[in-house]
């Protein structure tokens, strides 16, 4: 892989990661009709850890709270406030799609090889994000522990190639009634502990296979940080402004070209 291959994906990586369009939906597509290969597990481990990075980077006031404020309470059982409670939602939540990746990993791998599962896949989460347009703006700025489980089921679920992870997260949390900024903060930070989580397995997978990090790796994890950046941004923005179930006319298109070229080419 060039360095600007890896500049290429990198970017895609950072803007699909979050945009509510399902990365790895694209990404299984991509290969299935158009002989795309796979960069390897290295390369799409780094560009994860880019887009974490990015998540931790654009709120980083709100993550140093959240983290010493759990420190302080795992070490004195002091609660403190808000920032200890989402701390402990966000480990909570994190619990369904860590089960889900230790115990299915193989076939949540043979998904990837299916084009009209992705593509099917990819019209659910259109249908996902446009049911959230009749939704009222909540009014909850904060979320229960059950909500916390309620947005980390949506995170399992969204491990399938084809439904968007923010989509699904954001879409559940908007369902029970949060306020719409909460809604989407919690599906951002929510994002960061299962990346790092698999970042940190499959590194290691990396390292006892003795692969290599080359420039290209290094210049695609940094473009996948940039391009991060301002897809949060956007969609933060989005979703704030109510305008969120746009984004199922374009999985909706992705989805249905996908089954038209699978069932052309079968």
């Amino acid at each position: 892989m060039t360095v600007l291959e890896g500049i290429v994906l990198g970017v895609l990586q950072g803007l699909t990661e979050f945009l509510p369009v399902s990365s790895s939906g694209h990404l299984a597509l991509a290969e299935a009709f158009f002989d795309v290969e796979s960069p390897g597990v290295t390369f799409e481990v780094f560009v994860h850890l880019g887009t974490a990075v990015a998540v931790v980077c654009f709120f980083w006031r709100r993550v140093a709270s959240i983290v010493a404020s759990v420190v302080r309470f795992l070490l004195r059982r002091e609660h403190d406030g808000d920032d200890a409670r989402l701390g402990l939602h966000l480990i909570l939540g994190t619990v369904p799609a860590a089960l889900v990746g230790y115990f299915l990993a193989e076939r949540v791998e043979v998904a990837f090889g299916n084009p009209v599962l992705v593509s099917v896949l990819l019209i659910v989460t259109g249908v996902i994000l446009w049911s959230t347009r009749r939704l009222a703006p909540g009014a909850r700025a904060r979320e229960t522990w059950r909500d916390a489980l309620a947005i980390g089921a949506a995170q399992a679920f969204a491990v399938l190639p084809g439904i968007s992870r923010s989509g699904a997260t954001i879409s559940v949390g908007l369902a029970l009634g949060l306020k719409r900024a909460q809604a989407a903060e919690f599906a951002f930070l929510l994002s960061v502990p299962i990346i790092l989580g698999a970042t940190a397995a499959s590194l290691g997978d990396a390292r006892a296979a003795g692969v290599s990090f080359g420039p290209a790796i290094v210049a695609g994890t940094v473009a996948a940080f940039a391009a991060a950046i301002p897809a949060i941004a956007l969609l933060l923005r989005v979703v704030k402004a109510g305008t969120f179930s746009r984004f199922a006319y374009y999985c909706w298109t992705v989805g249905i070209i996908g089954l038209v070229v699978s069932i052309v080419r079968s």
